[in-house]
């Protein structure tokens, strides 16, 4: 497995990855377009993948710098418990922090183990964003975390 920036190229995949997950299921599908992923990897911010040695990805991540928030996190079901999210978050949010200081937050579904797992990377719960839990996380706090 390899790390990399995300390219427009990915998005099929990155939507192929988006819409097989089976938590934090999209409501409404149509609002995940290709031409919103090409704005947040080219405009708003910056992803990052994991793929193997034939070019299949595993999972992405999509830092918004324009709205201080987490756009997308997610790996391919069956390969979660392998340390994937844990690299694209620590890639993503020390990309995100050599860009501003500004806190970022993101939504996630009770009660899933994305819910855990943000929690356990250090996470702070601040509310909800509709029917999510809201997380934030301060610069400081990330590189309190010996990033």
């Amino acid at each position: 497995m390899r790390y990399r920036e995300a390219l427009l190229d990915d998005i099929p995949q990155l939507m192929e990855i988006r819409f097989s997950v089976t938590e934090n299921v999209l409501s409404n599908p149509d609002l995940v377009t290709a031409a919103a992923c090409a704005e947040y990897l080219t405009r708003r911010g910056k992803g990052w993948v994991c793929e193997t040695a034939d070019g299949w990805l595993l999972g992405f991540a999509i830092a918004d710098v324009v709205g201080h928030n987490i756009w997308a996190l997610f790996v391919r079901p069956g390969y979660e418990g392998r340390g994937i999210g844990r690299q694209l978050q620590q890639l993503m949010l020390d990309w995100y922090f050599r860009q501003t200081a500004e806190t970022v937050w993101l939504g996630t579904g009770p009660g899933t183990r994305a819910e855990a797992f943000y929690r356990h990377t250090g996470w702070r719960e601040t509310g909800q964003h509709g029917r999510e839990v809201k997380f934030e996380l301060k610069c400081e706090e990330w590189q309190g975390l010996g990033r």
